[in-house]
């Protein structure tokens, strides 16, 4: 192999490893609607419920193979919930849909944003009312009906702070009633579901349930009806109240009860 190849193949090797391949982060964005990432990115600082260990990467290969080409494998372990993921309906109702049933039709369409952060910001374990959501169709003139519903409840800018985000940085079981973060009022989840046949429900919190829940009525009032969850949502301050889509596709476990998904807005134009 060439000298001056390997020398090449080298450099390339320190660019990715000191600026982790920062050139296609860089690419600009194409002509066309604007694009927005609700999703946090999966790695050591990735938050996930105390009694789960984190997302973990266990780098296999990285550099220039003896027959002189670059290559990059890695392996990763994580809980099904944990970081920007969607719960199946199966994992608070019984005989309900897992990941890979969830029909496409829940995971993409029209969405909206209900902005509560003002609320929360004096309000650790607000819970969203259905007072909250019709006052929004009345505020905007639109319905919630057929709608994938994002809950703003100011959180994200506090990930990946543990003790901001979830209201404290311990983990295991005992860590577990320590939670304070908002949630989605049970009440709210059935109207939301009997009344206007929502398609998903999203939040910027660690749990659609608020923090202090122990029995997490919100859940099994969406999971029973199989409406998806979307939890720890990203950049939902970059959305607008409505006139934008959702697309919002999780790996595909067979039998899984929740995934990592990679959540993304379309803005109308």
């Amino acid at each position: 192999m060439p000298r001056a190849l390997v020398a090449l193949s080298c450099v390339w090797v320190l660019c990715c490893l000191s600026s982790r391949c920062s050139v296609s982060a860089q690419e600009p964005d194409p002509p066309g609607p604007k694009l927005i990432d609700l999703t946090h990115p999966f790695d050591k600082a990735t938050i996930y419920w105390p009694t789960e260990p984190g997302f973990r990467l266990e780098n296999t290969a990285l550099g220039v193979t003896e027959k002189g080409y670059f290559y990059a494998a890695n392996r990763f372990a994580t809980a099904e919930h944990g970081g920007t993921h969607i719960d199946a309906p199966i994992h608070f109702f019984a005989e309900r849909q897992t990941v890979d049933q969830i029909p496409l039709w829940r995971l993409t369409g029209q969405a909206v944003c209900v902005d509560v952060s003002a609320t929360c910001a004096v309000d650790r374990d607000y819970r969203v009312s259905v007072e909250d959501l019709q006052s929004w169709e009345e505020q905007t003139g639109k319905s919630l009906t057929d709608k994938i519903v994002l809950l703003r409840t100011g959180f994200a800018q506090y990930w990946p702070d543990r003790q901001q985000y979830l209201g404290t940085a311990e983990t295991g079981r005992g860590a577990v009633a320590l939670l304070r973060f908002p949630g989605l009022d049970p009440t709210a989840a059935k109207w939301l579901v009997s009344r206007r046949k929502v398609r998903a429900v999203g939040i910027d919190t660690a749990s659609i349930d608020y923090g202090q829940s122990s029995d997490f009525e919100t859940h099994v009032a969406l999971c029973q009806a199989n409406v998806p969850i979307f939890e720890n949502v990203a950049n939902v301050q970059q959305l607008p109240k409505h006139g934008f889509t959702i697309t919002a596709l999780p790996m595909k476990i067979a039998g899984g009860s929740g995934a990592p998904c990679r959540i993304v807005a379309t803005l109308d134009q």
